[in-house]
């Protein structure tokens, strides 16, 4: 079998010969990914001391350690007042241009899955625009200014999905980190209430184009993987499996037709340092996701407080178990 063939037989349970392979680094992938860019905005990003400062598409300010995390975390959000919610000056994703990449790369002859990453998602870019202790108020308290933000965020993801499918995308990746340690941080009647219409509406234009939806996130959304399943996701890129009853969440992955994406945990494994537990770690995932797992590596070492021949423990480990060369 192909890479792209490989990933679609772990996605649709159809006896894949090996789990799906995704690290980065010159290793395995059977993935070739690509984003999208908004008509007419350039980032700002500026350095002040030992704080980096960035603004987002969307009008947000955000601030990072230097030698801290990627992402950092919003300092001023672009609606701090609902009177600006008219104001709000959304990504222009109507413009082919913003497709003028990925309309490059996937045109190009390829045995690999070609991945559309376009962004967040509904939850993931309304927390932002309103910061996100302010935004859990709102959901209990202005729920028609919610439901207005929310449209608008929708209109942004129809236009990225439809970019996507037109250049011959196998699949979109969409990011909501919905979860903490122990369970969502809404309730699910708030996610049914909010959200699952949107989702099911949205992720039905993908599978028109013929697109697998793949979802990263991060927390215990055990509560709402049912209702994900039922809008239309296919695949979940958790990086914290091991929060989950992983068997419960196999045997519900594996009676839905559905697919685990993941890295061997970031929380509870990889940051041990131990070399017997990581590779007992991703022998134990293999066992119980096979034929419906996408192995990968996490993208910010550092971030996690891992070392790098952590990681390669477990992908070498991945690698014995799906009978390739590491």
């Amino acid at each position: 079998m192909q890479p792209r063939e490989i990933i679609l037989a772990n996605i649709n349970h159809q006896n894949p010969p090996r789990p799906g392979l995704t690290f980065d680094r010159g290793r395995h992938d059977d993935m070739l990914g690509c984003g999208l860019a908004p008509y007419g905005y350039v980032q700002k990003r500026w350095v002040e001391g030992k704080l980096e400062y960035y603004d987002d598409e969307w009008g947000n300010l955000w601030v990072r350690m230097r030698d801290g995390s990627v992402k950092g975390e919003i300092l001023k959000p672009a609606i701090e007042d609902w009177r600006q919610l008219d104001e709000l000056r959304a990504p222009d994703y109507s413009h082919p241009d913003c497709a003028m990449r990925m309309n490059e790369l996937f045109s190009q002859p390829t045995d690999k899955f070609k991945l559309a990453h376009i962004g967040g998602w509904i939850f993931d870019n309304a927390r932002y625009l309103r910061k996100m202790e302010v935004y859990f108020a709102d959901m209990a308290l202005y729920p028609d200014e919610v439901r207005r933000m929310h449209d608008i965020v929708a209109g942004v993801y129809e236009q990225k999905i439809h970019l996507a499918g037109k250049a011959g995308a196998d699949g979109i990746m969409i990011g909501e980190d919905m979860g903490t340690q122990t369970g969502l941080l809404f309730s699910p009647k708030m996610f049914r209430f909010y959200f699952k219409e949107m989702y099911t509406r949205l992720l039905s234009i993908a599978h028109d184009y013929g697109m697998k939806v793949f979802e990263h996130s991060c927390g215990q959304n055990w509560a709402i993987v049912p209702d994900l399943l039922d809008a239309g996701v296919d695949v979940f890129q958790f990086d914290q499996p091991a929060l989950y009853d992983m068997p419960k969440l196999a045997a519900l992955l594996n009676e839905r037709k559905a697919a685990l994406w993941s890295p061997v945990d970031i929380q509870k494994i990889l940051p041990t340092g131990d070399r017997a537990t990581i590779e007992a770690g991703a022998n134990r995932m293999i066992d119980l996701f096979w034929g419906g797992l996408i192995c990968k590596n996490y993208g910010d070492l550092r971030g996690i407080g891992v070392e790098e021949a952590w990681d390669m423990w477990a992908y070498r480990a991945i690698c014995a178990r799906a009978g390739v060369t590491a």
